[in-house]
């Protein structure tokens, strides 16, 4: 069986074909496993929990797991779940493309796509956004600083909600002002910007998406991602998190995904596939293709369709076809189509494996107990790109 036609069953059937042996690893898959422990020192530097896991060639080659993590371990991914809001959504597009007559461009703030009460629009510039534009944070919702237009970094003031608040259906709407119990205030009632006309890591602007994929499917987004992409792909338990904050009603669009280590190897393997599974295209090509590299609805700044991308060569210590996602707690998912290699770096702070948090069962870590004592040793965002730059290094044919 070559690679293209190899697709892992369920850990239940069987799961990933792997290999242990150091050797093996390096003849099959072309891995050095000591540049893979190198990036998994990294990672246990850089997360109190977690793992790593690697899989080139069809092969599950490496999976190490620290702290809480462990393969059973499903906890909330934070940010990386923002990915598979955009990849539900693309499902939708092949699905009910009448629903969406002008693709990406169509412009949402209607009643066709958002509920009755985000209308009148509290900002009537709002009517302008297009579906692609939410989906790249440049549709001007206010979202983190800095913002950037054309490469240049700017400032948003006020900021947009983040976390969980920005989950919150009449937060993203605009409909409600609020300050964070530091004082800060966030708003999403107003533009920060003409849309189009400059990028903010908004996370309302991806929940929104899910709000479009609740009306236009009928369907809450979990039970929408449980039909078409658990089932088809063999998840075990799973969910969507962020169960501890009350006033998050709905699936969360902008982030929460909570997934064992092994089945978030088989989302990125389907990407990997440019959405097929088996004989089964889960997710219409063209949208993988556009996700993967720099987007037209985001000339400024390498972020596309909810994943961070390097097609103009923005980090030159990376290969320009990898793209990846990072989820605050350390979580990282990579995908390299030129090495036909995808990765996992499973991350996450105690609370983020809390069962109140997920809504699941918490798993047997590993190791003994708990890492008293633990302590940082890497910015998050500089973890992120040295375990990649290792793992690419690891792979020596």
């Amino acid at each position: 069986m070559n690679e293209l036609s190899y697709f892992p069953p369920s850990d239940a059937a069987g799961g990933w074909r792997t290999l242990t042996d150091p050797r093996e690893v390096r003849r099959v898959a072309g891995l050095d496993v000591g540049k893979l422990d190198q990036a998994l020192a990294v990672a246990r530097e850089s997360t109190k929990n977690g793992g790593l896991l690697v899989a080139r060639r069809g092969w599950l080659a490496y999976e190490r797991y620290f702290g809480l993590g462990c393969r059973e371990a499903a906890p909330n991914t934070a940010s990386c779940g923002k990915s598979f809001t955009s990849i539900a959504l693309g499902i939708l597009l092949g699905e009910r493309p009448e629903a969406f007559p002008e693709g990406l461009e169509q412009r949402v703030y209607t009643t066709d796509y958002l509920p009755p009460e985000a209308f009148p629009l509290p900002d009537p510039a709002k009517a302008e956004i297009k579906l692609g534009q939410l989906l790249a944070f440049t549709a001007g919702i206010r979202g983190n600083n800095p913002g950037y237009i054309r490469g240049r970094e700017t400032t948003l003031d006020p900021i947009g909600p983040d976390g969980w608040q920005a989950m919150v259906d009449e937060i993203a709407l605009g409909l409600s002002e609020e300050s964070y119990p530091d004082g800060r205030p966030f708003t999403a009632r107003t533009l920060w910007c003409p849309p189009g006309g400059g990028y903010s890591y908004a996370t309302a602007s991806i929940h929104l998406v899910s709000l479009i994929l609740r009306r236009v499917a009928g369907m809450e987004m979990q039970a929408y991602l449980a039909q078409r992409l658990a089932e088809p792909l063999g998840w075990g338990r799973w969910s969507f998190a962020y169960r501890n904050a009350p006033r998050v009603t709905h699936t969360p669009g902008g982030g929460g995904a909570a997934l064992r280590g092994t089945d978030m190897l088989r989302f990125l393997y389907l990407l990997l596939r440019e959405g097929r599974w088996g004989d089964r295209q889960v997710v219409p090509a063209w949208y993988v293709r556009h996700a993967r590299q720099r987007s037209p609805y985001n000339p400024h700044f390498p972020y596309s369709l909810q994943f961070d991308v390097n097609s103009d060569g923005w980090y030159p210590e990376l290969p320009r076809d990898a793209y990846w996602k990072a989820g605050s707690g350390g979580h990282a998912l990579y995908v390299v189509p030129s090495l036909d290699l995808v990765a996992w770096k499973l991350g996450g702070r105690d609370e983020q494996y809390s069962p109140a948090n997920t809504g699941l069962p918490a798993a047997q870590p590993d190791e003994a107990g708990p890492r008293e004592g633990w302590a940082a040793a890497w910015e998050p965002g500089a973890a992120l790109r040295k375990v990649l730059e290792l793992v690419v290094a690891a792979a020596v044919d």
